[in-house]
């Protein structure tokens, strides 16, 4: 694609390497069959080319954002299936997310969104905060069926507690600085990323994963002073407020490195994974931190990475139930990791299914389910019309939004990769799986 920045412009280290993304397209349209919002609306700018249109744009003249550009650019899921179709290795991933941060820079949104949005920020990052949220929402959840009544807010305060948990018992908490050993001597070290959103909605994902490694020989640790991974701030358009946990949680994975040593991160929560994956990058112009961010990021590795690598024995409780693989965006697409977790799950013993249209997201995307609650809500049914297509007992994904997201749209019983692991090598029965 051609560019027009002077040189001037070209000085600021963003806009080089806007423009550096921008030159790489060209034209071909191969992401628009990919994209979930322009297979749904058709509008050649509710797709990534469209939208690298209007980003393009934005950035040569140098303006305030529009607010026909913040309105495809808010439709973007993110969800990066462009990036795997790009034959030409668009980066559309840092290019959105810079116009997204430009967004939050120039352009006034009305004060309800800009309320509501600061609210996410504001709860969604920090557990304590979120579990007094929760709470909270069981004295609205009888008026939900109101609050469409009330516009854009209304529609979006009714899906956010549509998305809340229908008092599912809670697994006691591990304590931060928390060190699980093996039986033996430990074949590794790894820290495990305790994450927000995920612990407070299904801690037993974790608990899963730390039986499952320790079992195996891996000692897991969970290092005090951990936050957030940033993803969240940084898909609102918060950059600072994400750089911020980025460079928090480098420090602490830092310390526990130079004291005890860790041979990975570990991650359950994949786009918390894609988000640490790119500290390097994020972090490649801070002299202080650009280092230890691309040693950290080199550390990072999905549980199910990290467990590819490991020679695992027999199942000792074989499931032959079928179940419905759905591969995550920030699995498939960030992280590129798509066959590893069927593989393994076969492994275990379980019949897996593909999904058709595997490649569309569910609609779950961060805060997008909440933002753009109509797009949210169509994706997830057509995801779920496809998973009954192939008559699953059980759903199985590596990332809480996709399970909170597919579970508000079906009874069946939707569970991490790692809580089916666990349970086939040698875990506690659970009452979701039980042979037909």
């Amino acid at each position: 694609m051609q560019t027009h920045f002077t040189a001037g412009q070209l000085l600021d280290p963003k806009t080089a390497e806007a423009e550096k993304i921008l030159r790489a397209c060209v034209h071909c349209g191969f992401c628009t069959a990919t994209c979930p919002t322009f297979v749904l609306l058709g509008d050649e700018l509710d797709s990534p080319r469209g939208r690298i249109y209007l980003i393009k744009e934005m950035l040569e003249k140098n303006r305030p954002a529009d607010a026909l550009t913040v309105k495809h650019i808010d439709r973007c899921l993110s969800c990066l299936a462009c990036m795997t179709a790009c034959p030409s290795g668009v980066n559309y991933m840092h290019l959105v997310d810079g116009a997204r941060s430009h967004i939050e820079k120039t352009f006034r949104r009305p004060l309800a969104d800009r309320l509501f949005r600061a609210l996410l920020g504001l709860v969604l990052p920090f557990p304590n905060r979120f579990r007094l949220a929760l709470a909270a929402s069981r004295l609205a959840l009888p008026f939900t069926a109101l609050y469409p009544r009330f516009g854009r807010t209304g529609r979006r305060l009714a899906a956010t507690l549509r998305l809340a948990p229908k008092g599912r018992p809670t697994p006691p908490r591990l304590p931060r600085g928390a060190v699980m050993s093996p039986t033996g001597t430990a074949s590794a070290r790894v820290a495990l990323l305790c994450g927000c959103v995920q612990q407070v909605l299904r801690p037993d994902i974790n608990n899963a994963a730390i039986r499952l490694l320790t079992r195996l020989g891996t000692e897991v640790v969970l290092p005090r002073g951990e936050v957030c991974c940033g993803a969240l701030l940084h898909h609102l358009g918060k950059e600072a407020g994400a750089l911020a946990q980025a460079r928090a949680n480098i420090d602490v994975w830092t310390s526990e490195i130079e004291r005890h040593g860790l041979d990975a991160i570990l991650i359950t929560a994949s786009g918390c994974g894609t988000m640490i994956k790119d500290y390097g990058f994020l972090l490649r112009d801070d002299k202080v931190y650009a280092a230890k961010a691309a040693r950290i990021s080199a550390l990072a590795k999905d549980v199910t990475e990290f467990l590819g690598t490991l020679d695992l024995p027999e199942p000792v409780n074989p499931q032959a139930i079928r179940v419905a693989y759905h591969s995550a965006c920030s699995m498939q697409h960030g992280q590129k990791i798509d066959a590893l977790p069927k593989e393994l799950l076969t492994q275990a013993g379980f019949k897996v299914h593909e999904i058709l249209e595997g490649h569309l997201c569910c609609g779950s995307a961060g805060t997008y389910n909440i933002l753009e609650p109509e797009i949210a809500l169509r994706l997830r049914d057509r995801k779920i019309a496809n998973i009954m297509q192939t008559s699953p007992d059980l759903i199985a994904t590596g990332n809480i939004g996709c399970i909170t997201q597919i579970a508000s749209g079906t009874p069946i019983p939707v569970l991490h990769t790692i809580e089916l692991l666990d349970l086939a090598y040698g875990g506690p029965k659970r009452e979701e799986v039980s042979c037909p």
